[in-house]
């Protein structure tokens, strides 16, 4: 089943292999199916040591300060949430900030080195030259989210097991389709969707800030994957499609139970006096498919997001639907315009980042003219 390749553009050597890099007859053939993403980097472009971009030293009482809207957590709707004073309670929701935060730098990570991966098995230029550019990207996500958490809390919280073993196994694949699927539709959003509630229901305007810039970029990480889908998913024969869409479904079905689970947030419980077993116990209680629904009506909850992704990139078909329809309605979401979560964030963002670059670039020919 392997490659699972159906468009030249997608064509994967061995990492190891680098003489087929430099092959004289790979130069010429390069694709420009992302020459658009690529040449719109520029109005995209921020930098996370700039204070003109972002500023992470900005203040925020953390011990009186609610970072986000404490209803985002499940936390907010369990019966222990009584049992804390409010002090408690704002340290538990910005300690669930620290944990979220935490496991986007990882992420972040993930998707760095995944670009990078990708840089050593395409064979196209042009599709090398997007996973450089992306690569780029990621790292100065890394930057920025690791000064983020550093700046609010000195270091972030260890990867939790479940998303630490797909960002393994996603890396470390040979397969350009299990990267792509994996990262560019699965993680990214996730990640849309993460960055799209923070922007919406954030009060910490650092962070608030920073999810506006980092979907600025991921917006278009995820124009790629979609790429991938139209020149793919229609080509697949059964068994290949089979492969995919099952591997996804299993790991839609991990992430949802335990992404966030309790038990991988323990740490934070312990700082509040609470016995994550406790947490557990409430959070298993009210885990029916109903109460999960009703809250993936939210259009910019990540599962809802992921979801969507997935069903839009012909990912989702009859064999595999109920494993997502328990959860939220299908024909809704497939009704709903090809937009993403986030997507009208980002615009805002891009026309705030070209103002800013604009005086940059002024700046610097004026000092070069000097």
């Amino acid at each position: 089943m392997g490659h699972i390749t159906k468009d030249a553009i997608y064509d994967a050597v061995d990492p190891t292999d680098f003489q087929a890099m430099i092959d004289v007859n790979r130069y010429g053939r390069r694709t420009s199916a992302f020459d658009k993403i690529i040449s719109a980097t520029h109005d995209h472009f921020w930098d996370p040591t700039d204070r003109r971009y972002i500023d992470f030293d900005e203040p925020f009482d953390m011990e009186t300060q609610y970072m986000v809207d404490p209803k985002i957590f499940p936390e907010s709707r369990l019966a222990l949430w009584n049992d804390l004073d409010e002090k408690q309670r704002v340290k538990l929701v910005n300690l669930n900030v620290r944990w979220s935060a935490s496991q986007i730098l990882h992420g972040e990570q993930g998707a760095l080195a995944l670009s990078a991966s990708l840089c050593h098995i395409l064979r196209d230029p042009g599709a090398q030259e997007y996973a450089a550019n992306q690569a780029r990207e990621e790292a100065r996500h890394v930057t920025a989210f690791a000064k983020f958490v550093q700046a609010r809390w000195g270091a972030p919280m260890p990867v939790g097991p479940a998303l630490g073993s797909l960002l393994s196994e996603m890396v470390s694949s040979p397969y350009p389709w299990k990267k792509i699927v994996g990262m560019q539709l699965l993680v990214e959003g996730l990640a849309m969707g993460a960055f799209a509630t923070f922007y919406n229901r954030g009060r910490d305007p650092v962070l608030v800030r920073l999810c506006q810039l980092a979907m600025t970029d991921e917006a278009f990480h995820h124009k790629f994957g979609k790429i991938w889908a139209d020149r793919t998913i229609p080509k697949l024969d059964a068994a290949e499609r089979n492969t995919i869409e099952d591997w996804a479904a299993t790991v839609f079905q991990t992430l949802l139970y335990n992404l966030a689970s309790p038990e991988q947030k323990r740490a934070i419980y312990a700082e509040v006096g609470l016995d994550w077993r406790r947490v557990q116990d409430e959070v298993l209680a009210g885990m029916t498919d109903a109460n999960i629904r009703e809250q993936m009506q939210d259009a910019a909850n990540i599962f809802r997001v992921l979801v969507k992704t997935l069903l839009k990139a012909g990912i989702v078909t009859d064999r595999t639907r109920g494993s997502y329809a328990a959860f939220v309605d299908m024909a809704e979401l497939y009704a709903e315009s090809d937009e993403m979560v986030g997507d009208s964030i980002a615009e805002k963002g891009i026309a705030h980042l070209k103002r800013i670059n604009a005086g940059r670039a002024d700046g610097l020919v004026l000092a070069a003219a000097e």
